[in-house]
């Protein structure tokens, strides 16, 4: 099928419906997630303060998407839960800054609050790239839950961004990424010499040891970029989010890892809720427990609404003709053997990275997973 026949076909479906976060609206397993995220976060009871601390907050999700809709109505919902005492001006990407000002904008209170995507920190801020999903790194959600809160990964992180007068609450759950191209992807030699959109860090350096000819784009440019050549190749979030942008109509091909490997190089991205020390501090006792409860909620509101839409976009990414093409385990070892050093690169630029670095590699050569054996870090050392 043609760009210009899937241009005709209409993708207005109701993926930004308000109904994924009310409940009189939402069915089936959406409905019980949010039954059981109303549960573990119920309001905070207490004596309304007579002024209300406003929070300005920015996403990474441009209005009008999915991802915008699930925040902005977590976030316009605060002001309830708190008993009045915290109200989150919600606004979407570039509304107030551009999307990797965000943390800057945060950390000079031009915003109070900041949700994007943890990697567009890592320039700045390297340990960030082990914040967030990496190559062929944690695989699935629960192990960046075991991370965080069952190995120490949330104290180091908040560790790490106290140094830069910001309080880093917890990571948001989003999903893996796909790469939408212009040309079939069926292994790692298709990668060479592609104009490919990533998102910076790792990824990037990734995809350049496999040939590629990278660069970064947030997701707001990709479409534009792809209809203008610009680039052939680009990576971004998930089938929902991606339908929203229009991709599937400017490429007609979709690469994604070996059958249960969604995404090799990104397959549980995260983003992450960071606020101003001095905003946070602010807060009463309470009501900082409050809002890292409801960032557990927020989260998992964010994820399983996305992966519920995921499902519904499969069906109209393929019926508008777009091609599905999976890489092989070969592909997995060859990748993995360009993603090893650097992974320690990466770990060895600061003693924090190496640190959050080292216990997900003793986790990932533990019993428990056993992605990673001896013989695959042979001769890499970790500067601790």
């Amino acid at each position: 099928m043609g760009t210009s026949k899937k241009q005709q076909m209409s993708h207005k479906r109701n993926l930004t419906r308000r109904g994924l976060l009310k409940g009189a609206a939402v069915t089936g397993g959406s409905a019980a997630v949010l039954a059981g995220a109303s549960q573990f976060g119920a309001p905070y009871i207490g004596t309304a303060k007579a002024q209300t601390t406003k929070w300005r907050m920015q996403s990474a999700w441009s209005a009008g998407i999915l991802g915008y809709e699930i925040f902005k109505n977590w976030a316009d919902s605060i002001v309830e839960k708190s008993g009045g005492e915290l109200a989150i001006e919600a606004f979407p990407d570039k509304a107030v800054v551009g999307t990797f000002e965000a943390l800057d904008a945060v950390q000079s209170k031009v915003l109070d609050a900041n949700n994007w995507f943890t990697l567009y920190g890592a320039g700045r801020i390297p340990a960030t790239v082990f914040l967030s999903s990496y190559p062929l790194g944690l695989r699935n959600p629960h192990e960046w839950d075991v991370f965080f809160y069952g190995l120490g990964g949330l104290e180091i992180a908040r560790e790490i961004y106290a140094e830069q007068g910001l309080f880093y609450v917890g990571p948001v759950h989003h999903g893996p990424n796909i790469i939408h191209s212009k040309v079939p992807i069926r292994s790692i030699e298709d990668f060479r010499d592609r104009k490919m959109r990533v998102p910076g860090g790792m990824v990037a350096e990734l995809f350049t040891a496999a040939g590629a000819k990278t660069t970064l784009l947030p997701g707001s440019e990709i479409f534009p970029a792809l209809e203008r050549g610009t680039i052939d190749v680009a990576d971004y979030v998930g089938p929902a989010i991606n339908l929203q942008f229009g991709l599937h109509q400017v490429t007609d091909f979709i690469s994604m890892g070996p059958p249960g490997f969604m995404s090799i190089y990104q397959p549980v991205d995260l983003m992450d809720f960071t606020v101003n020390m001095g905003a946070w501090q602010a807060l009463s006792p309470q009501m900082r427990a409050l809002i890292e409860d409801q960032v557990h909620v927020y989260s998992d509101l964010h994820h399983a609404a996305i992966q519920k839409a995921d499902q519904d976009a499969w069906v109209e990414i393929e019926a508008a003709g777009n091609v599905i093409t999976r890489l092989s385990s070969d592909d997995v070892d060859a990748f993995t053997r360009l993603a090893v050093p650097l992974w320690y690169n990466w770990a060895n630029k600061d003693k924090q990275a190496a640190r959050i670095f080292k216990i997900q590699l003793d986790y990932m050569m533990s019993g428990s997973l056993g992605y990673i054996t001896p013989d695959m870090i042979a001769g890499q050392t970790l500067d601790l």
